[in-house]
């Protein structure tokens, strides 16, 4: 089976198309600047990339030009757009409307549109994609799959806030979580490689990059997960607050006499790592910078951290123990300065780090705790096209 993959943002759309059962990705890409000024699509396939410039108003008009691509002669992986079999959708915010992957159908698009309330920068976007495949292929089915989906199992004492319940009621505020396609992939991952039941087990797993996010996974259920409402809560981020006292909102926005937009561009994009270094918010050149002796990165660095295990502690704490903790994302799996930093001083809980096997690993699946340790610490790559992919099979086939 023939799967196209789709990731629709406001001006960019990721895409892949995989061959399934095969797991083989075909070709894959990226349309970049959609209504901007030097729109362009770069395309991946047989180990060759190629950028073509063009100007793209829209995202029917992206979607359309890789098809172009896919079936161009010297260059195209399809003789026709019709060998693809369904497209897949990698959806950010379904509320409560959905546990887990669906089939896409007016129903389904009305839910979409009534939670774009809590997802507004992301599921218009989303439906952008779906209408655009409506219009280019009406006889494919498409399957939604949500980040919010895998972490709907947690109980209502975990993803309540303590504000007046008939806000709860009336406007769904709470916290959802994302990143649980990736969450989903790499701890069913783990435990095929480790051959341990997933549904008898308690893992963390840690999706760490310029946006991060931890899961509290019992039982194959996801009990608790760091991000809430929106993907501002939880851990410090590249340009992301995390955790912060709502007050400290209030003072700011006053002090400062900012309006909302002001403030939501304050905790969303100028804060994180990179508003305490005041660098950047990227980790490689945060490590470069406290190497040469620049205190406000190594700070960052180290609030980063920090925050993680704090994090760590209290999901052993609130699963009454952790049989496996997972990093994953561009952080988790390729910073081994970082997965030491936050993996030290917890031989208390049992877990035994191995520096030798951590030290220099990228990209790799691997155990990096020594062999008697009670808690098994794993890198994993995430691949969340994939996890779409095998979502969109199960569903169509």
């Amino acid at each position: 089976m023939k799967i196209f993959i789709l990731n629709s943002g406001s001006s960019s759309i990721k895409y892949q198309l995989i061959l399934m059962p095969e797991k083989e990705v075909v070709a894959k890409g990226i349309v970049e600047k959609i209504g901007l000024e030097g729109s362009a699509v770069i395309h991946k396939a047989n180990d060759t990339e190629i950028k073509f410039e063009k100007e793209i108003a829209g995202h029917t008009e992206g979607i359309k030009t890789v098809f172009e691509i896919l079936i161009n002669d010297e260059i195209g992986s399809l003789k026709d757009v019709d060998e693809i079999e369904a497209v897949g959708h990698r959806v950010v915010h379904g509320g409560e409307d959905f546990s887990s992957s669906v089939l896409i159908d007016d129903k389904v698009i009305e839910a979409l549109i009534k939670n774009i309330d809590l997802a507004p920068l992301h599921n218009p976007p989303n439906l952008e994609g779906i209408y655009a495949i409506n219009k280019l292929l009406p006889d494919v089915p498409q399957v939604g799959v949500f980040d919010t989906a895998f972490h709907q199992t947690m109980p209502k004492h975990s993803y309540l806030y303590a504000i007046p319940y008939r806000l709860y009621e009336k406007y769904k505020i709470r916290r959802y979580g994302f990143h649980g396609t990736s969450h989903k992939y790499v701890s069913h991952r783990a435990c095929k490689v480790l051959g341990l039941d997933y549904d008898k087990i308690k893992i963390i797993t840690c999706h760490l990059g310029n946006g991060s996010s931890i899961a509290a996974i019992k039982n194959g259920k996801s009990i608790d997960t760091s991000m809430g409402l929106t993907p501002n809560e939880g851990l410090i981020m590249g340009t992301r607050t995390g955790d912060i006292d709502a007050g400290a909102i209030l003072f700011i926005q006053d002090k400062e006499k900012l309006d909302l937009n002001g403030m939501n561009n304050l905790i969303n994009k100028e804060s994180g790592v990179l508003g305490i270094s005041g660098i950047s918010p990227d980790m490689r050149e945060l490590e470069d910078a406290a190497g040469k002796g620049k205190e406000r990165a190594q700070l960052a660095l180290d609030m980063f951290h920090y925050r993680i295990r704090k994090y760590i502690g209290a999901y052993a704490a609130s699963m009454g123990g952790v049989d496996l903790i997972i990093f994953t994302g561009g952080i988790g799996e390729n910073a081994d300065t970082s997965r030491t930093a936050i993996c030290k001083d917890f031989e208390y809980m049992g877990l035994k780090f191995d520096e030798s096997k951590n030290k220099g690993l990228r990209s790799k699946e691997a155990l990096i705790n020594t062999d008697d340790s009670q808690i098994k610490v794993m890198v994993v790559p995430t691949d969340e096209e994939m996890a779409i992919a095998m979502e969109t099979e199960r569903i169509v086939g």
